[in-house]
């Protein structure tokens, strides 16, 4: 087997995509590569794809599936600390790329869900969801050392969120119902966060004029969501203050956001909202997130991720690039983060750089072979770019594999794998490493190496590998090495790269309607674009802020999560292997 590569990679710069959206930061830095898994050779500059490579904890309880949700990250002694729901612990890292876990049992409460921290006074502080809130402090996050200090507040709540302002003053923000509202407070921090004044109703259930706030995967079920999950940041002396509707179970799941003058409010609705939403593509859902600044001041939103099939909570994290427009209305970029992404090492503009690298999905939908099938779980799961369908092996032994025909030799740069631990009956604190092999073929019968995870020791399911050069290759085997204590399956084995063929035509036309008696639904129709495997479609509340998007997958599009008094503009572009089309330049605004 050919040796780990393992060389210093100085500079790359990679092509921009003439696509207005697709505008790739092309001043990447490369390091050096120490990664004893590496075959072929993995690129090292800060690349990621969601959901984030992270130990998903297994949980306590049963049915056995992991978890982690209702993320936030806080700087702290410059290293970034993300802490999430249900994870035992919490993780560190310098650069938003690797994490390392940080098992935890100091914190009493650690086991409750939507979590918050507090930098304050060169100390960090941690509350959680809970009928008898407890405080928790510590100045050294990297040893479990956390101490329970005297908490003088009160007030049973769900989904808590700490805001230190730049005047000093500390507010703790809650909320988590399909009746109740938002709510706020000043606190003290000095007097065990002691209510300063009496708590304020902040935001209310809007769910006739706000389509988004509907429950349903597709806000179809006419009912309230749950509005939950607040958060606050301040911008330019205006504070954003965040929720999350409709519920954490379905894909619509996405944050808006309320605007005011004073942490306390009154505050207006942003037209725009929601702000993070991704409903469609491999990996759906952008909602209970957290905005934060990076430490070159380039912003970002972290949120849940929904898988939701063993168990509602079966959930995992995003990362998404956010910025501030010039009007100051807050958005996340989310259609292109399932796919291949860079963390930048300078401070961008992301409302013109777009991050994503110039990839594209190979194998979607391509003929596969597999050592075996379990029924109910079809070899055609496996690259069917929906994470709540997954395929399984008939067992868990060493040599069940997985192939993809590309069906043509292609340009491959990325991997992206993403088991689905079947049957498995692990329960928290125990864990599983996955150790496989990665192939790869002209003709399906000399196989090269590629990836070599056969001693891996991370328990990441979900881990992209991101080539340092591009592997022309129409075949690619996945092979586990280890027994399983469950079967060997996948939810999507994922190609990256560039299929050295025609891109797709544009789209030439784009007609709607809004429904007259429902001005929360529009839908939307297009000539199908020939040699396509999809569609982006964009949408926004002016023509030049199409900052909201979509994945679909036939030429027309039902949408439900509009705001009922609001105009839109809308656009289309197609996909495939080999590129997008450019983006229709006509757009349709529905009033």
């Amino acid at each position: 087997m050919q040796k780990p590569i393992d060389k210093p990679i100085k500079q790359q710069t990679v092509t921009a995509n003439k696509n207005r959206f697709r505008k790739t930061f092309i001043a990447v830095l490369f390091g050096t590569s120490s990664l004893s898994g590496l075959v072929y050779g993995q690129r090292t500059t800060k690349i990621i794809a969601n959901p984030l490579a992270l130990e998903y904890r297994f949980m306590p309880e049963s049915p056995s599936r992991r978890e982690a949700a209702d993320p936030i990250i806080e700087l702290f002694n410059d290293q970034y600390y993300l802490f999430a729901s249900k994870s035992g612990g919490y993780w560190r890292s310098s650069d938003l790329k690797d994490w390392l876990y940080i098992p935890c049992k100091s914190i009493g409460s650690i086991e409750a869900y939507a979590p918050t921290v507090l930098n304050y006074n060169g100390a960090l502080y941690f509350l959680a969801s809970g009928g008898k809130p407890q405080i928790y402090k510590t100045t050294n996050p990297d040893q479990d050392q956390w101490e329970p200090i005297p908490t003088k507040f009160t007030i049973g709540m769900t989904d808590p969120a700490f805001f230190k302002d730049d005047t000093g003053k500390v507010y703790l923000y809650w909320g988590c119902s399909n009746v109740d509202p938002i709510m706020g407070v000043e606190v003290d921090p000095n007097d065990g966060f002691k209510p300063i004044g009496t708590p304020q109703v902040l935001i209310q259930h809007r769910e006739k004029q706000y389509g988004w706030e509907v429950q349903g995967e597709h806000n179809e079920l006419g009912t309230p969501g749950w509005n939950e999950g607040a958060t606050m940041i301040k911008h330019k002396g205006v504070y954003y203050l965040q929720y999350a509707s409709p519920g954490t179970q379905f894909r619509s799941y996405a944050d808006g956001v309320y605007t005011a003058n004073s942490p306390l409010g009154p505050f207006r609705y942003e037209a725009n909202s929601p702000f993070s939403y991704k409903p469609g593509g491999f990996i759906a859902g952008a909602g209970h997130g957290h905005t934060f600044q990076d430490k070159l001041g380039n912003y970002w939103h972290v949120a849940t991720m929904k898988i939701s099939v063993r168990d509602w909570f079966e959930r995992r994290i995003g990362l998404f690039p956010a910025f501030f427009d010039k009007e100051g209305q807050l958005y996340a970029q989310t259609v292109y983060t399932d796919l291949p992404f860079q963390i930048p090492n300078t401070k961008v503009d992301i409302e013109k750089q777009d991050l994503s690298l110039p990839y594209n999905l190979l194998s979607q939908n391509k003929p596969i072979q597999v050592s075996s099938e379990l029924d109910k779980f079809s070899k055609i799961y496996a690259n069917d770019e929906r994470i709540e369908s997954w395929w399984s092996a008939a067992s868990g032994a060493i040599g069940e594999y997985i192939q993809i025909d590309l069906e043509k030799n292609m340009s491959i740069r990325a991997l992206q794998v993403n088991f689905a631990d079947q049957d498995f009956q692990l329960k928290a604190p125990q864990s599983y490493c996955y150790q496989y092999v990665i192939e790869y073929s002209s003709d399906g019968k000399k196989w090269l190496p590629l990836i070599d995870q056969s001693k891996n020791k991370k328990d990441h399911p979900h881990e992209l590998f991101n080539l340092d050069r591009k592997v022309n290759a129409r075949y690619v085997r996945l092979t586990n090495k280890k027994e399983i204590p469950g079967k060997f399956s996948l939810y999507d084995f994922r190609i990256f790269g560039h299929g050295l063929a025609q891109k797709p035509q544009g789209i030439n036309t784009l007609t709607g309607k809004r429904n007259t008696k429902d001005r929360r639904q529009i839908t939307l129709h297009w000539l199908a674009s020939p040699n396509t495997k999809g569609y982006i479609l964009r949408w926004g509340i002016k023509s030049d802020k199409l900052y909201n998007a979509i994945v679909v997958y036939e030429n027309k599009f039902d949408g439900r999560s509009f705001n009922s008094d609001q105009d839109y503009y809308f656009s289309v572009e197609a996909f495939n292997e080999n590129g997008h089309s450019e983006q229709r330049k006509k757009l349709l605004h529905i009033e």
